[in-house]
């Protein structure tokens, strides 16, 4: 009896086993039926002025439809600076799409295919609700790796807060073991009940099983800005803050709400409101702010950045043991990276300085261009010239806009013929130099 007993017993483990596999493998099946056709793949144009001129480049990536009408949301980094967007859609269909809108800081990017009016509707994929998520959930990873149209492949939520500091300021990760590959970038992640919950944005190039996603509510988030201001629209108050439990820095403080400021950024709208590094901020608006670990950070960032621009906030702070209202007026962002132009003859590119893509140059001057790329042979590596160099003069003239070295260029390519040098006066490192950039070399017909 009792043999009887343990065999019907293992029998039955079986077929829950097998049910249990079958099962899984329906709602894989199912979810990615819902998501699928709605992935996009990706080809991109465009210039590039990392090695000192002008390059077209082609690149690839993924996206995900979310409306019928074409909307398609991606990363920033598939489109970044593209002169031309072809997408490759499920069922073969292939369009030209326009770059609604980008936000570097969270790798977001709003796309919009240029459909006819009479066109039927999109498939389009669902949100999910990516808080809901805990480590173990299985997901998808949905996209183009390495430029093969589309793919699927499956893994896990290793962690779903993942602090990348280098990564964005505004945005907590989500982790997955479901290999994202290049050109996977932009593509969905996707939940068990066939809603997309993240944006495959970044990957281990070794191991190929630590994958990172953005979150889809921080996503949406920028979607709707760039529909509303045809961009992200974030407002910026120069507020460095720190963790009431500081693990990295060994730092713990005695309280239980609130967040530390650390420091504040030269002429930002917290420094001129008064914060003083060692407040304590509680409540913004009336609302809790609290940063109890690292991971909690890049919300409260986000709270700020969405906070109204040009309008008083009001915010509670601890300072000294005293409470107080700091009333600070947050202002507009800007951009966040700078123009870039092209300098033939010269063999160098250059960029305008943004003090947050170049913080370092822009602590040694507010308002300039410097040396973005230098091409390898040419003109300007011939003459000493380097990268990061920022241009003080050229032939005695001031410079300090784009537009200024396009005009100086231009006069001295056409009148190369009879003047074929230049004097630059650079700062390099903090150290003023001056070198003279010999033209007369065109390595473009040699």
């Amino acid at each position: 009896m009792v043999s009887l007993i343990a065999t019907a017993s293992a029998v039955c483990s079986d077929e829950i086993r097998s049910l249990d596999r079958f099962d899984f493998r329906q709602v894989v099946r199912e979810a990615k039926g819902m998501v699928f056709p709605a992935v996009v793949f990706i080809k991109v144009l465009r210039e590039d002025m990392q090695r000192g001129e002008k390059q077209t480049q082609e690149v690839s990536g993924s996206g995900v439809l979310i409306t019928a009408t074409g909307e398609v949301l991606s990363n920033w980094h598939v489109v970044d600076k593209a002169t031309e967007v072809r997408c490759l859609l499920y069922d073969g269909r292939a369009y030209t799409a326009k770059v609604l809108g980008t936000d570097k800081d969270t790798d977001v990017s709003l796309l919009k295919l240029q459909m006819q009016p009479d066109e039927p509707a999109l498939p389009f994929a669902r949100f999910g609700d990516s808080t809901l998520l805990t480590e173990g959930d299985f997901v998808m990873a949905m996209g183009a790796p390495w430029g093969m149209s589309r793919s699927v492949s499956i893994g896990i939520v290793s962690c779903t807060k993942r602090f990348l500091p280098s990564a964005s300021e505004y945005s907590i990760w989500i982790q997955t073991d479901a290999a994202i590959s290049p050109g996977n970038s932009g593509g969905p992640l996707v939940n068990t009940a066939g809603e997309v919950v993240g944006l495959n944005t970044r990957g281990m190039m070794q191991g190929g099983d630590t994958g990172f996603t953005v979150p889809i509510e921080v996503a949406s988030e920028v979607a709707n800005q760039i529909r509303k201001y045809g961009k992200m629209d974030w407002s910026w108050t120069g507020l460095q803050l720190q963790p009431l439990k500081d693990f990295n820095r060994n730092v713990y403080f005695p309280y239980e709400e609130g967040v530390m400021v650390s420091e504040t950024d030269p002429e930002s709208p917290a420094r001129r409101a008064g914060f003083e590094a060692g407040d304590r901020i509680i409540k913004v608006n009336g609302q809790r702010f609290d940063g109890i670990t690292q991971e909690d950070l890049p919300t409260l960032r986000r709270r700020l950045g969405l906070l109204p621009k040009g309008q008083p906030v009001q915010i509670e702070v601890s300072r000294k043991g005293q409470s107080k209202i700091v009333e600070m007026t947050p202002r507009e962002k800007g951009q966040v990276e700078g123009e870039q132009l092209a300098c033939p003859r010269w063999d160098l590119t250059i960029k305008a300085i943004n003090q947050f893509d170049n913080p370092d140059l822009y602590f040694q001057r507010k308002e300039g261009v410097f040396i973005y790329g230098i091409k390898y042979p040419g003109n300007a590596v011939a003459s000493g010239l380097a990268q990061q160099d920022i241009i003080m003069k050229i032939d005695g003239k001031d410079v300090k806009t784009l537009a200024d070295v396009k005009a100086m260029h231009q006069t001295a390519v056409a009148n190369v013929a009879s003047k074929h040098r230049a004097v630059l006066s650079v700062l390099r490192n903090g150290e003023l130099r001056q070198l003279v950039l010999d033209f007369s070399r065109d390595f473009e017909k040699q």
